[in-house]
Formats: structure tokens, C-alpha cells, sequence
């Protein structure tokens, strides 16, 4: 991301910073691979590094079952949180593991509870808001969150979600293990945003000011998510003397941010456009799309919905979350579904769509892709929110019972 200096930053890096009491801010240099890629430096009012307790903490149910034999699968996530119990959910330990492999894992929570203060040291976290409003407070200050925002939040930034309102908060997350950001083919090599780009530094809303909390000096718990040594996620508990949220001013190229998914320029063509044309955002082993409402092809003999395909690199994932999506029209797919369409199988639109897509002058959809070069399994949200018949619905049969 682009340069930002927020509240009260000295002329010089690495120099004295007085409060105005006297006493000296402490400097914290927060980067990426070793110091060599983007960081930023944040001022606190108190040492940063000081804990008083640390206790094991299992950040929910991560096992995972291969998906075998090898299937394209629905998923209904919007089941997996039925009534009212999103009312006493919160986004981050209420989240339930839907897909998820070495590289990425992707969850699913709908909340209505403020979530602890925590921070994922294991890599960036993308959490798409299907719906509901919120707040996500921060170390680097407060960001607003909608329904149709990416809120993009670095490694080991310490945060919390507060919803707000009378609806709950429904989040589709991603969760790397490593670093996410826009397409290096997206920037230029200084980093700025190209022509040929389908969003901008105008679209990316980062922190305004910053956040000092009222109560500073009262113990506090933080849930860390962070690696083991067999290459596993856990998680440690901390109890810290002092509000991580004392940071008074900070500048940098690394932060949290929201992106609107409305902001996203559609690239489309005379004929039918690759998935890449619509890709936001990239992570190692892994890319995420989204599918906007736009116009269709418009060569006179176009087909505009995608040809038959098969990912021989990857698996491709589509959360569906806006929309009629024309694709998939007759095969239970719905607002809040996940379709698995894995490496290895060809897939495309379901039977009759083509035929019904034909002098479509504009599509009216909304979904989140993400496709992986590394087979997914699934979580155990996924194996509770598979529907069983998807896989045969191109066929109109399956196995006999």
C-alpha cells in the first residue's frame, strides 16, 4: 500500500519522541520479511513487548477431511448458523473452518458479539462482510466496516471486531499463511497503481487517526493465533498490563485497510473474459476474484456465461453473495452458498444455462473466488454445510440407491 502518516510521528525515524509529559514514546518497527519489504513504525505510550501471563489458547476446531472421493461440492454456509445463536457469536473464536489447505484456510462466522482482542501471527487475514455493519478497531486506529467490504488486516496487527446494529454480522474469511495484496501486474515497479488497473489508491480507506484506548493501564487479554513447530496453527493467550491500543501516531506502508467490493472496475470484452480479469487481491499458493455486476460480451455471437473448464493447476472456490448468479441456475445454489470445484474435474455452467445466457446484455452477480494451487480439504464447516447432491446435478442422476 501507498504512504500514510497518521497523529503525532517525529521529523526523523529513529529519534526521540517526547509525550508531552516527558516521557519517551516507545518505537516499534512493524515489517515484513526480515525488514525487507513494507513496514511501518508505531509510537506507543508504553512498552509494546510487556506481558504478565500467557496460557494455551485452540482457536476453534481446525481439522480437516480430504476430499475424497474427489467431488465438486456445495456448500450452504448461511446453515451453520441457524436462529439465533449469531447472537452470541463474535467474529473472530466463533468462526467455523470451512476449507483449507497448507497455504490458506477460509472460514465462515456470523456475529453479533465483540470479539477479544487478537492478532493472527501465522499470516494476513481477508475478511470479506457479506452483510451487517461494524467497527474494527485497531492498533493503527478504527475502521469502519460495511456490507461489500474486503477488510484487509496485515500479520499481527492486534484488533478486535465490534458489530453494530440490529442485524449480525456475516464474515467470509481468508486467512493466509502468508502476506495478501493487489496483483503485482496491477503496479507499477514503485508500487503504484497502473492505468490498466480495475481499482486505485483513491478505493483503499485506511485509518484516519489513531486510537488510544481510555483505560490504558489495566491488564488485558489478547488471542494470539501463531505457528507450532510441526508447521500447525494454535494459539497462546496473553495478558498484557497495558491497552495494546496506545499508539499515539504512525507512518508507513503497512497497515489495515478496507476495500469496497462496488469499487472494482469490471474489465470485460467482446467475448467471454479469463477468471484473471477479475482477480483483487493474491496470496502465496493462492488468488482471490470477485465476479461483479456488469456488462456481458458483446460480440454478436457471444456466449457469455464461462465455457466449460477444468483448473488442471488449482481449485477453484466461489462464495456466492450477491446476486443471480446465471452459471449455476438449477443446482441449489443460493445466497450464502460455497461451490468446490477441485483440480482434476471439469466444470461450467449447469444444463440449459448457456442457452439462457445467450444475448444477455449485462449480468447482475456478485461472488468471491478464490482458487488455490494446492488441493483444499475440507473443515469440519464444510463437511456439516455440504448439501450431497451437487456433484451430480450436471448429469441429472448419481448412484443408485
Amino acid at each position: 500500500m501507498y504512504y500514510r502518516r497518521v497523529g503525532d510521528v517525529p521529523p526523523k525515524r529513529h529519534t526521540q519522541h517526547r509525550h508531552s509529559s516527558g516521557a519517551l514514546h516507545a518505537e516499534e518497527v512493524m515489517g515484513e520479511e526480515g525488514f525487507s519489504s513494507d513496514s511501518s513504525i508505531l509510537y506507543h505510550l508504553a512498552i509494546p513487548s510487556a506481558i504478565v501471563d500467557a496460557t494455551p489458547w485452540t482457536p476453534g476446531d481446525l481439522t480437516t477431511t480430504t476430499n475424497q472421493p474427489l467431488l465438486p461440492r456445495h456448500l450452504d454456509l448461511h446453515g451453520l448458523f441457524p436462529g439465533q445463536e449469531w447472537k452470541a457469536a463474535d467474529p473472530v473464536t466463533s468462526r467455523r473452518l470451512v476449507l483449507g489447505n497448507a497455504d490458506v484456510r477460509i472460514s465462515y462466522v456470523v456475529a453479533g458479539e465483540t470479539s477479544p482482542l487478537y492478532r493472527n501471527a501465522v499470516g494476513d487475514e481477508c475478511v470479506y462482510v457479506e452483510s451487517g455493519q461494524g467497527v474494527v478497531e485497531t492498533v493503527f486506529g478504527t475502521l469502519p466496516v460495511t456490507g461489500g467490504d474486503y477488510v484487509l488486516l496485515p500479520r499481527a496487527t492486534t484488533h478486535r471486531w465490534l458489530p453494530r446494529g440490529d442485524e449480525p454480522l456475516r464474515c467470509y474469511v481468508i486467512e493466509a499463511n502468508s502476506h495478501i495484496a493487489p496483483p503485482a501486474r496491477y503496479l507499477s515497479r514503485y508500487g503504484q497503481f497502473l492505468e490498466t488497473a480495475p481499482y486505485c489508491e483513491r478505493d483503499i480507506q485506511g485509518p484516519d487517526g489513531p486510537l488510544v484506548a481510555d483505560e490504558l493501564h489495566a491488564d488485558v487479554e489478547v488471542f494470539v493465533k501463531h505457528r507450532d513447530s510441526r508447521g500447525g496453527v494454535t494459539g497462546t493467550r496473553y495478558v498484557v498490563p497495558t491497552h495494546p491500543f496506545d499508539v499515539v501516531g504512525w507512518d508507513g506502508c503497512l497497515y489495515p485497510y478496507t476495500f469496497a467490493v462496488a469499487d472494482f472496475e469490471p474489465i470485460t470484452g467482446r467475448v467471454h473474459q479469463p477468471p484473471p480479469v477479475h482477480q483483487v487481491f493474491e496470496g502465496a499458493g493462492f488468488v482471490i476474484c470477485n465476479f461483479v455486476p456488469r456488462k456481458v460480451d458483446y460480440h454478436p455471437l457471444s456466449v457469455p456465461v464461462p465455457y466449460y473448464h477444468s483448473n488442471v493447476d488449482s481449485d477453484e472456490v466461489m462464495f456466492y453473495c450477491g446476486g443471480d448468479y446465471e452459471a449455476r441456475k438449477g443446482s441449489g445454489i443460493g445466497q450464502g452458498s460455497v461451490s468446490l470445484h477441485p483440480g482434476g474435474h471439469s466444470h461450467g455452467p449447469q444444463p440449459g444455462a448457456v442457452e439462457r445466457s445467450l444475448g444477455a446484455e449485462s449480468f447482475d452477480e456478485l461472488a468471491v473466488m478464490v482458487d488455490t494451487f494446492r488441493p483444499l480439504d475440507l473443515g469440519e464447516g464444510g463437511v456439516a454445510s455440504d448439501d450431497g447432491r451437487y456433484a451430480w446435478t450436471w448429469a441429472g442422476r448419481g448412484p443408485a440407491q
